[in-house]
């Protein structure tokens, strides 16, 4: 339970929102010389989701026995058979998680396209990495978005994606 809860945390609510958006809110701004991101409400609303997101991680971790399936949420051992309410938090917890990341990565590929500059080639390193992660960011987390609606299937609805 403790290395599920600290990858989670680790992964989706410290590195994922201080590196992307931490630096890239406060960084981003500044190479383009403007006041703020394109979409400051679509930014807000991506910031708003996090504390809920990791509210529904704490409370998964002190749910019945919390949720020890591995960092990856591994499926054998996420099915009720071993795991309880727990796992469904940690799900929608990470369901949340990825909805906030997918709209700041919208916000950080608009910004950048954005720029009053005439070719990417005359940006430098940082503004094209928060570009090139944040199109990592919203063709990858909709499939786990998949996966873990899959697994909450599997778990509730009786199907078989992952037996």
């Amino acid at each position: 339970t403790v290395v599920t809860a600290h990858a989670l945390v680790m992964i989706f609510f410290f590195v994922m929102p201080v590196m992307m958006g931490g630096f890239g809110n406060w960084l981003l701004p500044y190479y383009w010389e403007g006041p703020d991101m394109h979409f400051p409400r679509l930014n807000n609303f991506s910031f708003w989701t996090l504390p809920w997101a990791l509210d529904l991680a704490v409370v998964s971790l002190f749910t019945e026995s919390g949720s020890g399936t591995g960092w990856t949420l591994y499926p054998p051992l996420s099915t009720y058979l071993y795991m309880g309410k727990s796992v469904d938090l940690t799900v929608f917890s990470l369901h949340l998680a990825g909805v906030g990341s997918i709209f700041g990565s919208i916000n950080f590929i608009v910004t950048v396209r954005g720029m009053k500059l005439v070719d990417m080639h005359q940006l430098s390193m940082f503004p094209i990495s928060m570009f090139v992660t944040g199109h990592l960011l919203v063709v990858a987390l909709p499939v786990l978005a998949g996966g873990l609606t899959m697994l909450i299937t599997d778990r509730h609805f009786n199907t078989s994606f992952f037996y």
